[in-house]
């Protein structure tokens, strides 16, 4: 991940696409919780997913969320609202 993205923002060549619009927040960026010790319901997790992209089609993220509402299994969905044109 570090030759990918870099140790500073796009020194890799790709963008960490959730940390490109949320800087500064840390909890709720959580994708992975162990099914130990009550992670879940403490929100103690870890980010393990990640929308990787090229600064253009970075600077065109409008919107990203981690979908908590349910929960399927150990992971929660990461999505990424794109604004562009095919």
């Amino acid at each position: 991940m570090t030759q990918l993205l870099g140790r500073e923002p796009g020194q890799g060549g790709l963008v960490d696409v959730y940390r490109h619009l949320h800087p500064r927040e840390e909890a709720a960026a959580y994708t992975w919780w162990s099914n130990r010790g009550q992670a879940w319901a403490n929100n103690v997790g870890w980010r393990i997913d990640y929308h990787l992209a090229t600064p253009a089609l970075a600077a065109t993220a409008r919107q990203a969320s981690v979908y908590k509402a349910q929960r399927f299994s150990d992971h929660a969905p990461l999505s990424i609202a794109y604004d562009f044109g095919l």
